[in-house]
This record gives structure tokens, sequence and C-alpha cells, in this order.
């Protein structure tokens, strides 16, 4: 699979600091939204997990976390963090998850769909993981409303130091795409941060897999 996990290996050490410095505010309104539907009993798996903020960040309301990222380098920042117990971090693909079918009650997915080449085939991945009926949450940065311009510009620049974005929704165009790949949306919210941030959640229709 083409990525760009360089970028994010070499991103590890400064992740944490550009979170907190531009979106600190909706992260933790993040997890205000998520504690109203994440519940004690739940396995959750997190993807594209970072340096863990999210899984850390939620841990206290469920049962268990497994967290996982496609960057050894995300992977080795976060297990220097002081966890809890029922948090565990493991690299992972998150287009051919090792987990069995239907294992996860819930699993997260922030700001990394839209950076994934295939972001269908990672959805698909986490459907098979999930149990039916399961949640999933999938906040993601929405960028279909900038100018070209602006975007063009940002774009080339990140692309030089080896970011790349790969889909350019607007709200609308994020839940339509979520849609479309066997989940129900429920709830949607655009939080303030950097760029809108677009919390959803949705449900795994239950006809397939």
């Amino acid at each position: 699979m083409h990525d760009n996990k360089k970028f994010w290996n070499r991103y590890s050490g400064l992740y944490d600091f550009e979170i907190n410095r531009f979106n600190k505010a909706a992260y933790e309104e993040m997890y205000n939204l998520m504690s109203e539907v994440l519940r004690a009993d739940m396995r959750v798996l997190e993807v594209a997990t970072g340096t863990g903020l999210i899984a850390l960040g939620i841990a206290k309301f469920v049962r268990q976390v497994e967290a996982t990222d496609f960057s050894p380098k995300m992977i080795e920042t976060a297990k220097k963090k002081i966890a809890p117990s029922n948090v565990k971090f493991s690299i992972e693909d998150a287009t051919a998850l090792s987990f069995a079918n239907a294992s996860f009650d819930a699993a997260i997915i922030s700001n990394a769909l839209h950076i994934m080449p295939d972001p269908e085939a990672a959805l698909v991945s986490i459907r098979r993981v999930l149990q039916p009926g399961g949640l999933l949450i999938a906040p993601t940065f929405a960028h279909g409303h900038l100018k070209n311009s602006t975007w063009n510009l940002n774009a080339k620049i990140l692309k030089l130091i080896g970011f790349e974005t790969y889909s350019k929704w607007t709200p609308e165009e994020y839940t339509g795409f979520i849609e479309k790949n066997g989940l129900s949306v429920g709830r949607r919210k655009v939080l303030r941060a950097a760029f809108p941030l677009v919390y959803l959640e949705a449900t795994k229709v239950c006809q397939s897999l």
C-alpha cells in the first residue's frame, strides 16, 4: 500500500504539541461527545491512534481500548506515556486489520480517513471487525469549503514535507461517503478547530460484513 509512513514517523515527536496548540478545545469537546455514547462494557478499537491521545482520553469510559497505528514511531511514542491497564497499543494496517470478525463493540478513527490513499478499504476493514449494529466514531477535518487557490497552496507545501491529503470533503460529502460504505450516520456536529472538524457517529448496517 502506498502511504506516507515516513512523514508520520518523523512527525511523532511534534504530534502532541501541534494538537494541543491548534485543536485542544475541539479534542476536549470530542471526548465529551464520545463519553455520551461509549459504555463501560465496550471493547473499543482505535485506528490511527497516533500518539494515543484519544485512546487515553476515552479509556475511563470503556472496558478495553485496542489502539493501533501503522507508524512504528507513533506507537513507540504512545507506549512511553503512562496508560491505564485497559489500553493496549499495537502496530496495524487500517486496511488489513488482524483482529477477528465482529470482535469490537465500537471503533474510532479520528482525522485519518482524509489522509488515507484508500479510505474505502479502511472502512471495509473496520466494518469487518465491528459487531452488527456496532458504533463507529469517525471525526475528520473537512477541507472541501476552502477556496481552491488556498487549498492548493497549502497542499503543495505540505506535500513537499511528505504530508499528503487524498480526500477533500465538505461535511455533507463526508457524511455521504460514510453512508455509501455500509454505515448509518447518526449524530454529526461541526467543531471549531484549525480546520472545521466534523464529529460523526455511525452504526454498522447489519445486512452484510
